[in-house]
C-alpha cells in the first residue's frame, strides 16, 4: 500500500490553508476559516475464503467558510491546485454576499482557541500489503467457521486501514493540524440448524494495529455469538427489566448526547430541553469527557473550530452539568463553546462503585431481557419516545435461559434514564462513547 502523507505533507497542507485565508482576506472577508485534509486507505473483504473486494481509497479536500460581517458563505473542493483554491474562495465569497445576516455567525472567541497542541499518539501507520490483508481476513473467517459445523455460511470478514492528515486555520491566527490512523478487523457469520438461521458478528478497531484483537479471536467470537442465537424464540407482550449490552448501551447514551447538543436546545427540539442542572440519571451514574486519552478513537487536541478540548464532568451524580456546544449554538443559548464542534470526545459512562461484574449484573437483572442487537430507528428526539426492534437473551434468576428475537422494546428515554438500575464493569472502548452494560428497571416488551 502506498504510504499516506508524512509530516512533510502537513507543511503542504499548512501552505494550502494559508493561501486560502490570504485570498479570502484579499477579497474583503472580515473573517475566514479553512480546513484541508488528505487520506488514504485500503480495505479488503473475503467471503467463504474467496476474495470479495480489494479497495484503495484516496481522498483530499478543502473546505472554506468566509464571513462578510454577519453574512456567511461556504464552499469546498477536492482539487487542491492553487487555481482551484482561488476559485473555491471566490465562490464562498459570492455566496456570502447573497445570504441573509445572522447575528450569531462568526468564528469562535479568540480566548477559546487551543494554545498548546498535545501529541495524543494517534498516528500509527500500518504498512499492510493487500496480500497480507487478504490472509488476515481469511484466517479470521476460517477461525470462526471452525468453531462448529453449524457455521456453514458467512457474510464475510474484512480488514481495513486508513491514515488521515488534516490542517485547520482561521483569520484569528490559528493554524494547526495532526495525523491519525484507524485500523479495523471484522467478521460476520451465519449459523444454521434445520430451518433456523441466525447471524452475528464481532469486530475490533484501534489507532495502532498492535492493539487490534487477534484475527483468530475475532473470528471465534463471531462464530460463538452466531451459535448462541440458534433456537431463538419470541416473547409474549409484557413489562420487564431490560439490559443493554455495552455496544447497544453506546447507542442509548448517544440519544442522550443528541438531546443535549446545542442545536437541539436552541431549536427547542429536545426531550431534555433546559435540563442543565437537573437530575437526569440516578445518583450513582457519572459521565466524564476525556479528549486527551492517548491512542483513543475520539481523542483530539482541538475541535473543528480550533477550540481547545479539555476534560469535563458532563454528568455528576446523575445531574447534567451542561450542554454539548460549538460556538454558534453557544451564542444562540447565551453560553460559551464547550469545544464540541464536530462531536463528543471520549465520553466515559461509569458507576460510582465501578460497576458490576458479569455474574453480578445478570443477578441484578434477575428475570428480564438482555439486548444484544437493535433494529430500526424508532426514536423521537423531541418527545423521547423510544421503540425499536430487538433481539438478545431471556434471563431468569440471573441465568441466561434462551435466545430471543422478533420483539420490540419501548419506553420513554427521559424515564428510562432515571430508571437505570445498574451499570456493568464491561466497558466497550470501540467508539466515541465508552459505555458498559446498562440495566433499565422496566420497559415494555412487545411480542406475540
Amino acid at each position: 500500500m502506498p504510504p499516506t502523507p508524512e509530516p512533510a505533507g502537513a507543511g503542504q497542507l499548512a501552505d494550502l490553508v494559508t493561501l486560502t485565508l490570504e485570498e479570502a482576506r484579499r477579497r474583503g472577508a472580515t473573517q475566514c476559516e479553512a480546513d484541508a485534509s488528505v487520506s488514504r486507505g485500503l480495505s479488503v473483504s473475503v467471503r467463504l475464503g474467496e476474495v470479495d473486494t480489494v479497495e484503495y481509497q484516496r481522498d483530499r479536500g478543502l473546505a472554506v467558510t468566509v464571513y462578510f460581517g454577519k453574512r456567511k458563505g461556504s464552499a469546498s473542493t477536492a482539487d487542491l491546485s492553487s487555481a482551484a483554491v482561488l476559485e473555491t474562495v471566490g465562490k464562498a465569497c459570492a455566496i456570502a454576499r447573497y445570504t441573509a445576516e445572522d447575528a450569531y455567525a462568526g468564528l469562535i472567541e479568540p480566548e477559546a482557541l487551543a494554545r498548546d497542541i498535545p501529541d495524543l499518539d494517534l498516528d500509527h501507520p500500518w504498512e499492510l500489503p493487500p496480500e497480507r490483508a487478504i490472509e488476515l481476513a481469511r484466517s479470521c473467517e476460517a477461525a470462526g467457521l471452525a468453531v462448529d459445523t453449524r457455521l456453514a455460511n458467512s457474510e464475510g470478514a474484512s480488514v481495513g486501514t486508513q491514515r488521515y492528515a488534516g490542517m485547520y486555520g482561521n483569520s484569528l491566527g490559528f493554524l494547526a493540524g495532526y495525523s491519525s490512523t484507524s485500523h479495523s478487523l471484522s467478521c460476520s457469520l451465519i449459523a444454521e440448524q434445520g430451518e433456523d438461521m441466525q447471524r452475528d458478528h464481532w469486530y475490533s478497531v484501534a489507532r495502532d494495529p498492535a492493539d487490534l484483537e487477534d484475527a483468530v479471536v475475532v473470528g471465534r467470537l463471531a462464530g460463538e455469538r452466531a451459535l448462541a442465537r440458534l433456537g431463538a424464540r419470541r416473547l409474549s407482550t409484557r413489562k420487564a427489566p431490560v439490559a443493554f449490552a455495552p455496544d447497544m448501551a453506546r447507542g442509548l447514551i448517544g440519544h442522550f448526547i443528541g438531546a443535549i447538543r446545542g442545536t437541539s436546545q436552541y431549536r427547542k427540539a429536545s426531550f431534555l430541553l433546559g435540563a442543565a442542572g437537573s437530575q437526569v440519571f440516578p445518583a450513582f451514574l457519572q459521565m466524564h469527557e476525556r479528549p486527551h486519552i492517548l491512542k483513543a478513537l475520539a481523542s483530539s487536541p482541538f475541535d473543528q473550530e480550533g477550540a481547545a478540548t479539555h476534560d469535563r464532568e458532563l454528568v455528576r451524580d446523575g445531574v447534567l452539568d451542561g450542554y454539548v456546544l460549538g460556538s454558534y449554538s453557544a451564542r444562540r443559548l447565551g453560553l460559551k463553546t464547550t469545544g464540541n464542534a464536530g462531536g463528543i470526545h471520549n465520553l466515559i459512562v461509569s458507576a460510582s462503585d465501578g460497576g458490576l461484574a458479569a455474574g453480578q449484573f445478570l443477578a441484578r437483572l434477575g428475570t428480564g431481557l438482555l439486548v444484544t442487537e437493535l433494529m430500526g430507528q424508532g426514536v423521537n428526539g423531541v418527545t423521547g419516545d423510544y421503540s425499536r426492534g430487538a433481539s438478545g437473551f431471556w434471563v431468569e434468576h440471573g441465568a441466561i435461559q434462551y435466545p430471543v428475537h422478533e420483539v420490540t422494546i419501548a419506553g420513554n428515554l427521559k424515564r428510562m434514564y432515571l430508571d437505570i438500575a445498574a451499570l456493568g464493569a464491561d466497558m466497550d472502548v470501540r467508539g466515541a462513547i465508552r459505555a458498559p452494560s446498562i440495566l433499565v428497571s422496566e420497559m415494555t416488551i412487545a411480542g406475540e
